[in-house]
């Protein structure tokens, strides 16, 4: 008699996660594959005035690889200007999709969560009554933020983010507005307004152009009247990030990612003040780019930018996805892992996870750089950190099929969690592991080439036929390329294998190298053994 369907598929799960334990260990966690040796997830709850959300970290690093994203629009800041209340039935439903987040946080294993409110709980009367509830479900005290607070974390978000940023920070919530300096790698100036999207939607009585006449009114005296001229402005928040993703759509930007998109601030204003003068978003080009729940905000959203960017006579505005969850996390580093570069960090830990050897990444590093050392070639100190992570990148793909492994890396690269990378950036690595996987014909990553610039692509070509040239030398292998060189005889461009490595030198390799080097401009080239 054959075996219930049922009882079949659970022994088939039996025998799997005897098989998973067998060849894991007894302590390991077969939900754990995939990630970091001994990471332990990080969690942050962040309790907004719009929404409520949990983001899952990898692990509590300087490189934030978000493992579960999920928020719940619950508006606990609406209607608490007139009120000075949170809103029951607005309480039940953030409370409710606590219960949730609280489940997730026990399933996933995080071993730390931090519970952070800012405007709407900040300000009300009843703060008490809701913090005892989340604090209950959630097992874990809740940190009620200031409004300096807010700022800071924030400013530390783009810090996090965009290393090296210099100017003003804003962060929209719907409850409030925040504005820090940043100089330095430090944040100075936090300011707290009454300008969150929801709030300026109740005080505006739901007129976006009403709602930019206040705006002017209470950033009179902000830090924005200082000498900003020519400086960048970051924009942290839900609602700008909508309003981004809307920008993005109208004019069929190539990479839809928010993270270090930038405008300059004359386009940003006359796309904003469009916005506000349509009054809504029903019928807006590209507004289906934009959630149900943030479509009546974005005109509030687009009154407050621009309004900041004309006070501040800003000469760009750079959005960022990284705020106050990434920035209280950043702030809890020490100063050595804060020093660490996020991009680099995020590079090795898929160098880790998805190539056949992370010790063969960096002779390719040592092998691209000697290159340039032999043809007196000068990097700049960003030029040579893109080579870096394009070498540790340079074999994520192998598992595909050799069809696809170039489209396929492409993707994670152009599109994947990595920070402390512009979208030019995130180009010329798209186009540099396009053309190592595919050759100088591919096509992978020409929608990313009009990001970068034609140094920008040239550079890549040139990288990623160098990585061709090593790739059959060393089937990914590490402890050959270290043993090869690069020398210029006159105009010759030389590679000079080991008397033991004689037999490497043969069509395949020698048609690579013949490749790279008509695109490095050398007008000779050989192969020399011994």
């Amino acid at each position: 008699m054959l075996p219930c369907p049922a009882v079949a598929v659970r022994a088939r799960r039996r025998a799997t996660r005897i098989k998973l334990t067998q060849f894991w260990g007894v302590d390991a966690d077969p939900t754990a594959q995939g990630r970091i040796k001994g990471a332990r997830p990080v969690a942050v709850l962040d309790i907004g005035s719009n929404s409520v959300r949990l983001v899952v970290y990898e692990r509590h690093a300087r490189a934030l690889t978000p493992l579960y994203n999920e928020k719940s629009a619950c508006a606990l800041g609406r209607g608490i200007a007139q009120s000075k209340r949170l809103a029951d039935a607005n309480m039940d439903k953030a409370l409710e999709a606590m219960k949730r987040f609280a489940l997730v946080a026990r399933m996933m294993r995080v071993g730390k969560v931090y519970i952070l409110a800012t405007s709407a709980v900040r300000d009300a009367a009843n703060r008490d009554e809701f913090v005892s509830a989340v604090e209950a479900i959630m097992e874990a005290p809740v940190r009620v933020l200031s409004g300096q607070e807010e700022a800071h974390y924030a400013a530390l978000g783009v810090v996090a983010g965009i290393p090296g940023f210099a100017g003003v920070v804003g962060d929209l919530g719907g409850g409030s507005l925040e504005l820090s300096d940043i100089a330095n790698g430090h944040d100075t100036n936090g300011e707290s307004f009454e300008l969150g999207v929801i709030r300026l939607q109740d005080d505006a009585d739901g007129s976006p152009k009403k709602a930019a006449t206040l705006v002017r009114e209470r950033l009179a005296d902000s830090i924005l009247q200082g000498d900003q001229a020519g400086a960048q402005f970051a924009a942290i928040g839900g609602t700008w990030r909508s309003l981004a993703k809307l920008h993005q759509a109208t004019c069929d930007y190539p990479l839809h990612m928010v993270q270090d998109y930038v405008v300059s601030a004359d386009e940003m204003i006359r796309f904003c003040e469009e916005i506000v003068a349509a009054d809504a978003l029903k019928g807006y080009p590209g507004a289906s780019s934009v959630s149900n729940s943030r479509r009546e905000l974005v005109p509030f959203g687009a009154a407050v930018l621009a309004e900041i960017l004309k006070a501040g006579k800003f000469s760009n505005v750079v959005f960022s996805a990284l705020g106050v969850r990434e920035g209280y996390l950043y702030g809890m580093l020490d100063q050595r892992e804060q020093e660490i570069d996020p991009l680099i960090q995020g590079a090795e830990e898929l160098s880790v996870l998805r190539s056949r050897s992370p010790a063969h990444a960096n002779d390719l590093v040592e092998f691209t750089a000697q290159y340039f050392a032999a043809v007196g070639a000068e990097e700049t100190p960003e030029e040579a950190r893109l080579r870096v992570v394009a070498c540790l990148l340079a074999d994520i793909g192998w598992r595909s099929h050799p069809d696809y492994r170039g489209p396929q890396s492409v993707d994670s690269v152009a599109y994947g969690s990595l920070t402390g990378v512009d979208h030019p950036g995130r180009s010329f690595l798209a186009q540099t592991l396009a053309i190592r996987y595919d050759g100088l014909k591919s096509k992978a990553a020409q929608v990313l080439v009009p990001l970068g610039s034609d140094a920008l692509t040239a550079r890549a070509r040139l990288i990623g036929s160098m990585m061709r040239v090593a790739y059959p030398m060393t089937a990914a292998m590490p402890g050959v390329l270290p043993r090869t060189r690069f020398s210029l005889d006159d105009d010759t461009l030389v590679l000079n294998l080991p008397a033991d490595f004689a037999f490497l030198n043969g069509d395949h390799l020698r048609n690579r190298l013949r490749q790279f080097a008509e695109g490095a401009g050398h007008a000779k080239w050989r192969v020399d053994v011994g």
